[in-house]
């Protein structure tokens, strides 16, 4: 890796942006100039020389009226010939010295003008009036006389007016020639803009995009499971940065693995000691509780009266907690039993096996005179054991804990997006919300077991089922009265499949 891709992104930044600075500056300053020296050259051809041509015109008128007026009083002697001639002389020295302020005097014509007609006057024009004021009018020969020096004068007009075309011409050709250049530092300005934006972006490319594209590839060979895939970065410092976090982070990933696995080991083998005790649990435990049970039984119906009130009390006590244990025992191995020994899972009409479930409580319905309502309900992908247990023990529930009515049980499911979601609702005793977590925690009681019996594992059985079948359960604790749990099953991917086609 060279040196200018160690260096900073915000270093490479700032020095291609002082680049471009400093060429927009050059081409900013040469634009300016060159559109400083447009605006001299129309300013000297627009407010200089056209005014000036146009001044010429009014010199020469103005010569012609002195000239006209001259002649009219030598062959009509009526002075009022004189007043183009004395209007004339004013209008000339305006028009000389406003042609000489805007294009100085070009080549001395118009000293030489101002000469010619002063010499004009003085010899011809100026005599001439004085001699037909004491005579009276002239001739035509009298008019002749001055004709050789006005030409003169006239001729001069005329090349002053060739000399301030001519600078007219060079003026336009000066104009044309800034425009160009103003035109070619434009075009060069957007070439200019073109191939810097385009230098950028290629640079850009290979020391920026190249280099974090180059390790997004790397990162995603190392998420997609590849942990010992090595990142080599390269580009800018915050690129090689990056790329040394990510190593560090996928070392540490590797660290941890390792440490995974030999936990999952241990986990493994703790499993196995687990189901060993499993085993002991169904086996050795029960049998000496069945026997004490069984001897208890016996000593109950051998005895029962023949001993004092307080012996049958205690054979009572025994005989009840031999089959508690007994109860318990089996409850927490179907508990262990949950998501470690599976089965296929296969299609479940639920509506018949909640049918089946609620047959089983035919006696128990009839005693508390309960009635029980379910909807329609879908068909899911599980184990019917697992998922038959979930029912039976929510309306186990709700039967054992009703109120002083009659119970009334409402099963119903309704669709989620890519979830169904089920309630079970009763008109018991409830729940209170602060209780709306433990109720689910193993062997988690809220009433004596004198009140209500049971071992206090049911709804912790249903939320293993419900989450090992990819759904949530939870207490409902908006409600009026009564309890209602809710919970959510995967719709199958069959239902799935039509819903997209």
């Amino acid at each position: 890796m060279n040196l200018p891709q160690r260096l900073p992104a915000s270093r490479l930044l700032g020095v291609i942006v002082a680049i471009l600075l400093a060429m927009t500056a050059v081409a900013i300053s040469s634009t300016v100039v060159a559109l400083d020296a447009l605006s001299d050259r129309r300013a000297q051809s627009v407010d200089r020389i056209e005014p000036a041509g146009r001044l010429v015109n009014e010199l020469n008128r103005s010569l012609l009226d002195q000239e006209t007026g001259v002649r009219g009083f030598v062959l009509t002697g009526q002075e009022d010939f004189l007043t183009p001639y004395l209007d004339g002389q004013k209008a000339e020295t305006e028009a000389a010295g406003s042609v000489r302020d805007l294009v100085s005097d070009v080549n001395g014509r118009v000293n030489r003008i101002e000469d010619l007609a002063r010499q004009w006057r003085s010899e011809y024009a100026d005599p001439t009036v004085a001699g037909i004021k004491q005579t009276g009018p002239g001739t035509a020969g009298d008019i002749e006389r001055g004709k050789v020096l006005f030409d003169q004068l006239r001729a001069e007009v005329s090349a002053l007016r060739t000399d301030i075309g001519g600078l007219a011409r060079q003026a336009r050709e000066d104009l044309d020639d800034v425009t160009n250049v103003v035109l070619w530092l434009v075009i060069g300005m957007g070439v200019l803009l073109v191939v810097a934006i385009g230098g950028l972006s290629v640079l850009l490319h290979r020391l920026l995009v190249a280099p974090l594209a180059n390790l997004a590839a790397h990162t995603r060979q190392v998420a997609s499971g590849d942990f010992e895939h090595e990142i080599d970065a390269d580009g800018p410092l915050e690129t090689v940065m990056l790329g040394e976090d990510v190593n560090a982070m996928r070392r540490r990933i590797v660290q941890e693995l390792a440490l995974l696995d030999q936990r999952s080991a241990e986990l493994q083998s703790s499993n196995a000691e687990l189901e060993q005790f499993a085993y002991v649990a169904s086996h050795d435990l029960q049998e000496p509780l069945r026997k004490v049970a069984s001897f208890c039984q016996l000593l109950q119906r051998r005895y029962g009266g023949q001993l004092d009130e307080r012996a049958d009390q205690y054979i009572e006590f025994a005989v009840d907690g031999a089959k508690r244990m007994q109860g318990l025992i089996n409850d927490l191995l179907a508990f262990s039993r949950v998501g470690r020994i599976t089965r296929e899972r296969t299609m479940i009409d639920l509506d018949e096996l909640v049918s089946q479930v609620v047959g089983n409580f035919s006696d128990r319905v009839e005693e508390t005179g309960a009635t029980i309502v379910v909807g329609e309900l879908p068909s899911v992908r599980g184990e019917p054991t697992l998922l038959s247990a979930v029912f039976q023990n929510l309306i186990s529930n709700a039967l054992k804990f009703k109120g002083p009515s009659a119970p009334r049980i409402t099963i119903g499911a309704e669709r989620d997006g890519e979830l169904w979601k089920f309630s079970v609702q009763d008109n018991g005793i409830g729940i209170e919300p602060e209780y709306s977590e433990r109720i689910f925690v193993i062997f988690q009681r809220l009433h004596p077991k004198d009140a209500y019996p049971g071992t206090g594992i049911g709804l912790a059985m249903c939320r293993k089922i419900v989450e090992y079948h990819g759904g949530t359960i939870w207490l409902k604790t908006d409600v009026d009265s009564g309890t209602e749990f809710e919970f959510t099953l995967p719709v199958a991917a069959e239902d799935l499949v039509e819903v997209t086609a």
